[in-house]
């Protein structure tokens, strides 16, 4: 299997990073809906504490991710439709634009925010900058829900086209799997 994209199939580093990045967003559905459903108990406390830690992680491999592809464009499997690809976009710039709102809400909070024992913003002195934390504030939940239903969304479509005889099957682009 070769590191770099062909037309055919992807790459084990973008295949890599397609899998760990669903990984850790399922990882980010469940500290999400268990802080929903059981806000404040020890199970939410826990989970809850990866929660920052893991964005940011996510955010980090998107970005790596992002280069990767434009890296790889012209090598890539083509998409199958207009909407596959305007989903694609669609999944690429929430799992951009969620991690980097809640980056500057961290910062307009002054708190300190430290992922893995990285300094990455020492925190400071004073008020609130609001106009930093507004945007996450209001947005940030939402579009997560929103990035969940539409990764739903990719995974159920992926089934549908690995089972349905008139559709090409997508599966063995991401997964060593024979085509049916």
């Amino acid at each position: 299997m070769p590191v770099i994209d062909t037309p055919q199939r992807y790459g084990t580093f973008t295949r890599f990073l397609h899998w760990i990045v669903a990984i850790l967003v399922i990882w980010q559905l469940v500290t999400a809906s268990v802080t929903a459903l059981a806000e404040d108990s020890a199970l939410d406390e826990l989970l809850w504490a990866t929660h920052k830690p893991v964005g940011f992680t996510i955010l980090t491999l998107m970005v790596l991710r992002l280069i990767w592809a434009l890296f790889n464009l012209s090598r890539r499997p083509a998409s199958i439709s207009a909407l596959a690809r305007l989903g694609h976009i669609a999944l690429y710039a929430l799992l951009l634009i969620i991690p980097a709102l809640a980056l500057l809400r961290q910062y307009g909070s002054g708190r300190a925010f430290e992922p893995f024992g990285l300094p990455l913003m020492s925190g400071f002195e004073g008020g609130k900058i609001e106009w930093m934390m507004a945007p996450a504030n209001l947005l940030h939940g939402w579009l997560g829900w929103t990035l969940f239903v539409l990764a739903l969304g990719h995974v159920l479509m992926t089934f549908h086209r690995r089972f349905s005889r008139k559709s090409e099957d997508v599966m063995p682009r991401m997964l060593d799997v024979s085509s049916r």
